[in-house]
């Protein structure tokens, strides 16, 4: 089969959204597709064909910006060749251009299938609101012609003011999660490296440091914790410096952050390999995002399949981990307080982790069963097309 994946940013670009179709698109690829991937060249040094794992990877400049979004004139051209060379076209949104390659791919006769990530909650500002507006419209679009949509959960489909308009295309395929294996040797590497994970209740974060990520909401209910578990302390993993469109939301939190002294602590980004052992060393993870931008959170899994329990806020699709598997608790969204007294009880023990239900979730979400449930998607697709 011949498929092609078009979306705005690939790797080596880290959001939730690309390293599920990092670990898609090489899984299709082990199973004997021939997988392309067309994407922007958002950075300069960055060749604009490669070929990673057996997939081809395609990257076209970048005129401009509109926000986070980015405008490439050369996108209709390369997207008729490449959709006339492929089987089928599979959009991962939100992204602008995908109105325009749903329509020329109809055209051209190919089934569609669109990845939803999530909901557009867009900042303050005119070219926020004209790039969200923009992304809107594309979505609107492109759900329309696709057939069909495929998200997370139903959970979040049904709630989602955008996707319970088209309930009735979408398929749910759960996410593709994997950690690298690791030894011992490597845990206790990564903690010589950092002594930021020695002698303390860890209280961890993975994520970029943005609005949707609700960080205020751990900031403000750190004080409680520490009152209660004196040696706890948040250590945050993950881009925090110059993130894109999220400066002002950053320099509003450094205050909050610095009154906490040794008890909040930055480790920036770190390898897949140094993740893998934070899991480990973590005491408990907490996802408190604040909004639909956030549909899934494919972190606390992550993290329950290392033996680690999870907070996370009580959002459509982000609860669902934590639901199906009793290995973590739920909090109201932007709740401080009742954030601070979930994690107290968390590291004082309320949550067990249970070895025979870690491993059947790490085969459910493994790329490899998240690739075979996209296969017999798109077969299902291209018979109907015969």
């Amino acid at each position: 089969m011949r498929i092609l994946i078009v979306l705005t940013y690939f790797q080596p670009h880290k959001s939730g959204l690309t390293v599920y179709a990092v670990r898609q698109a090489r899984a299709l690829a082990a199973l004997g597709h021939q997988v392309t991937v067309l994407t922007s060249q958002y950075n300069h040094a960055l060749p604009r064909e490669e070929w990673d794992a057996g997939v081809r990877i395609l990257r076209l400049p970048v005129a401009f910006r509109l926000s986070k979004g980015v405008i490439m004139p050369r996108m209709p051209f390369w997207a008729w060749r490449l959709i006339g060379e492929s089987d089928i076209v599979n959009l991962h949104v939100p992204q602008v251009d995908a109105a325009l390659i749903s329509l020329l791919a109809k055209l051209r006769k190919k089934p569609v299938v669109l990845t939803y990530h999530c909901d557009l909650d867009m900042p303050a500002g005119l070219i926020n609101k004209l790039a969200g507006w923009a992304a809107y419209c594309a979505n609107c679009i492109s759900a329309g012609l696709a057939d069909v949509i495929v998200h997370n959960t139903r959970d979040f489909a049904e709630n989602s003011s955008f996707l319970k308009r088209y309930l009735d295309k979408v398929r749910v395929i759960q996410p593709p999660i994997l950690l690298k294996p690791i030894t011992d040797e490597d845990i206790e590497a990564f903690k010589a490296k950092s002594d930021l994970l020695q002698g303390q209740r860890v209280v961890g974060m993975v994520a970029r440091l943005a609005t949707e990520k609700g960080v205020e909401y751990l900031v403000e209910a750190m004080p409680k914790v520490v009152q209660a578990i004196p040696d706890a302390r948040v250590v945050f993993v993950g881009e925090y410096e110059n993130v894109f469109g999220e400066e002002a939301y950053k320099q509003k939190l450094l205050p909050m952050i610095e009154a906490l002294g040794e008890h909040w602590a930055f480790l920036g980004v770190v390898s897949e390999k140094e993740k893998s052992a934070f899991y480990q060393l973590c005491d408990v993870l907490v996802l408190p995002s604040i909004n639909s931008t956030e549909s899934f959170g494919m972190v606390q899994v992550e993290a329950i399949t290392s033996g680690t329990p999870v907070v996370a806020t009580d959002l459509p699709g982000v609860r669902q981990p934590v639901r199906s598997s009793g290995m973590g608790e739920i909090v109201p969204p932007r709740d401080g307080p009742a954030l601070a007294d979930v994690i107290i009880r968390v590291l004082e023990g309320s949550v067990t982790i249970d070895a025979d239900d870690v491993a059947n979730l790490k085969e459910f979400y493994s790329p490899q069963a998240v690739a075979k449930a996209y296969q017999d998607l798109f077969q299902d697709l291209l018979e109907g097309h015969e």
